[in-house]
């Protein structure tokens, strides 16, 4: 690809990327996520961070539920570090999710009374996430379509509703990228209207989990069958 097409895709994919975005949506994989992450942790070194990327993060609200999630599950970790990535295109919405603040309307769509509660703190013209929990998360410019530039391996990657605007060969490219990043024993989140069933990967699905995968690999499936 000469330089001028990659930046021709690369502006591309930031024209056309949906931000539409809130806490906690859809909430199955999130439910799943809970269930799953104290036998991710277990199976870390004792050391190890555990460490999550949300891909396409938009204004930062699924990378933001990931961090309430594993401080919610912070003893069943076992007091595990956590390490939460945010990447998008767009420089815009980066700076949104680095700010951590919603509207009233924003921080209502998917967080419970409870949550909002313990985890924001009311100023004027909305919420802020408490800096506690802001410091779990780092957010950074990425090129799903192109390289991400992004170094893992992580034990939970979300990639959810960017696929649906992609063809088949730049999903199946985008999937290679997070599969290459994926933890051995790592799981794969896509959107609720999202399925790799035609496509070619290295991914099989997580049954009770419509939109989870792990690798296909002896090692994950081995993993995964004995939960």
């Amino acid at each position: 690809r000469t330089p001028g097409n990659a930046a021709l895709a690369r502006e591309a994919a930031l024209a056309t990327a949906t931000h539409e975005t809130s806490f906690f949506r859809d909430e199955a994989p999130f439910l799943h996520l809970a269930r799953a992450l104290p036998r991710l942790a277990a199976a870390r070194p004792p050391q190890a961070k555990l460490r999550f990327w949300s891909a396409a993060c938009s204004s930062g609200q699924e990378a933001y539920s990931l961090a309430m999630l594993a401080e919610e599950q912070r003893h069943q970790l076992g007091g595990r570090a956590v390490e939460i990535l945010g990447t998008d295109l767009s420089p815009t919405v980066l700076e949104r999710a680095r700010q951590a603040h919603y509207s009233s309307f924003e921080v209502r769509r998917g967080l419970s009374e409870a949550r909002l509660a313990r985890c924001f703190e009311a100023e004027a013209d909305g919420y802020r996430l408490r800096p506690a929990l802001r410091a779990l998360c780092r957010f950074e410019q990425a090129n799903m379509v192109e390289e991400p530039g992004v170094a893992g391996p992580f034990d939970v990657i979300l990639l959810r509703n960017l696929l649906i605007y992609l063809d088949v060969p730049t999903k199946e490219r985008v999937v290679e990228h997070c599969a290459r990043r994926l933890a051995p024993e790592g799981v794969l989140y896509l959107g609720a209207a999202e399925v790799l069933l035609s496509l070619r990967t290295r991914m099989a699905p997580l049954p009770g989990c419509h939109g989870a995968y792990r690798l296909d690999t002896p090692t994950a499936r081995a993993f995964w069958e004995a939960a």
